[in-house]
């Protein structure tokens, strides 16, 4: 998955814009104002940071080279991922989906309701 295709796929999440509140450099995806990406291209490699499960991150980084703790976050529960090509493009998918699902959790339940009603749950929780 190359910068391009990611970005596309962070924005097709319902209800999510761009932002760069850090500058040109440094796309950062929202829900409903919370962050649950970053995507940057440095020297033609793109990297995105995502937020997810504290288990889950320690486990991806243990499997793909490509996953690092959390670049400029809580490293906890955000991991940065190289699109180097290692990591399939299902399990990056996958990665994303989990990233804005915790976000979406994570949100007010009036506006969590609102957002199945406008969008279905399922989009909101894979």
């Amino acid at each position: 998955m190359d910068v391009d295709t990611a970005r596309q796929y962070l924005l097709g999440k319902p209800e999510a814009i761009e932002d760069y509140p850090f500058g040109p450099d440094v796309a950062v995806m929202k829900v409903r104002g919370k962050m649950f990406a970053t995507l940057s291209e440095s020297d033609g490699e793109g990297r995105m940071n995502l937020k997810c499960d504290p288990d889950q991150a320690q486990a991806l980084r243990d499997i793909f080279a490509a996953v690092l703790p959390g670049y400029h976050m809580n490293k906890k529960h955000w991991n940065t991922v190289l699109l180097d090509g290692s990591i399939p493009v299902g399990e990056l998918r996958r990665m994303i989906d989990h990233s804005y699902a915790l976000v979406v959790r994570g949100l007010p339940k009036a506006e969590r309701d609102g957002m199945a009603v406008r969008h279905g749950r399922d989009l909101l929780e894979p």
